[in-house]
């Protein structure tokens, strides 16, 4: 007989990421929404009527009837995730690790703290020793494991096998990010129409910081992995899915078939596991001269893998590619429910 599946809670369930949860979260084998959390403007009302649906599959009607929660009631599920705007998200995150919750969090509210996980299980599930520290430093039961950036992800899960195989020394990368990044109603269209928005508040700082945090080491503290990083963000009229162009300084120089070789042959925990959620490639490379493009490689491994393609030279750097990944998958929902499946098999949640 199967175990009972864990029922959960969705904080700030109505946005976009929240949607995107309760969409990914729908017949899920190890997982079953039990309530959905809101602002005082949904509170009380079914799920139905408070949201503004805007995914292409059908509201599950199983969540459909769920009447919302509002932040400051009591929860039953021992697991959270978080969709919560950041500016909320501090308070009402650590109140659910104090009162023994495991949240886990798409919010960038606690990731840089020195004693919150940030990760990526095919890059740093050795990060999640970080638990036990946050537990003896702040009195808590539960804890606050984070997600990062939806583009530092999808960045991260490329170099991470360049790391491994051939040494990082510098990454220069540009991002052309989708709308949907920035929530819904998101950049207006006249903004978008006919343009590129070359700034995206906070975005280089997050992508650069927490880069080096994902490919560097815990022993007891967080060390930042020893890379010259920047980062340059833009806004596009794409609707969903992150293009980067990536630029590298490998340790030691490698053949475009080399680099090639190790973004394919990549595997890790997830896929060792054969975790629900995890990509069984979760680095794909496309070998057409024009590929990869949003509207055709998103959706890769269900959204969860990361695109790369035009592996070649670089004269500045040595190494040069373009990568694409779905960030409201992979780069927001998805990577919170891959961190918990990764901790319900490492035995972390409380249940």
């Amino acid at each position: 007989m199967s175990a009972p599946q864990i029922p959960v809670a969705v904080l700030g369930a109505t946005g976009a990421v929240g949607q995107r949860f309760v969409q990914l979260l729908d017949g899920h084998p190890w997982f079953r929404v039990a309530e959905l959390v809101a602002s005082d403007r949904s509170a009380g009302k079914p799920y139905r009527e408070a949201v503004d649906w805007r995914l292409p599959t059908a509201l599950p009607e199983d969540v459909a009837a769920l009447v919302v929660r509002d932040y400051a009631d009591r929860l039953d599920s021992p697991v959270v995730f978080s969709a919560l705007p950041g500016e909320v998200a501090g308070e009402i995150e650590q109140r659910m690790a104090r009162e023994g919750r495991a949240v886990l969090t798409n919010t960038s509210t606690h990731r840089m703290e020195p004693d919150v996980p940030l990760l990526i299980p095919e890059v740093n599930p050795d990060h999640a020793c970080a638990i036990a520290l946050q537990r003896r430093n702040r009195g808590w039961t539960g804890f606050i494991a984070a997600n990062p950036n939806c583009s530092a992800i999808h960045l991260v899960l490329a170099l991470k096998p360049l790391q491994q195989a051939f040494g990082l020394e510098a990454v220069a990368v540009t991002t052309l990010q989708a709308v949907s990044g920035a929530g819904y109603p998101g950049v207006p269209s006249l903004d978008m129409l006919d343009n590129v928005v070359p700034y995206i508040g906070g975005e280089e700082e997050k992508m650069e910081e927490e880069t080096k945090k994902l490919l560097g080491g815990f022993d007891g503290a967080f060390k930042p992995a020893d890379l010259a990083m920047s980062a340059q963000c833009t806004r596009v009229p794409v609707r969903d899915g992150h293009t980067e162009c990536v630029a590298v300084r490998l340790r030691d120089p490698a053949l475009p078939e080399e680099v090639v070789a190790a973004f394919e042959t990549f595997r890790a925990r997830p896929q060792e596991l054969n975790l629900p959620s995890a990509p069984k490639h979760p680095v794909v490379v496309r070998r057409e001269p024009n590929r990869p493009q949003p509207n055709l490689d998103r959706d890769a491994e269900r959204g969860m893998a990361t695109v790369v393609g035009r592996v070649r030279p670089c004269p500045l750097l040595g190494t040069k590619f373009v990568l694409l990944g779905h960030n409201t998958i992979r780069g927001a929902a998805g990577a919170s429910i891959l961190n918990a499946e990764l901790f319900k098999v490492e035995g972390l949640l409380p249940v």
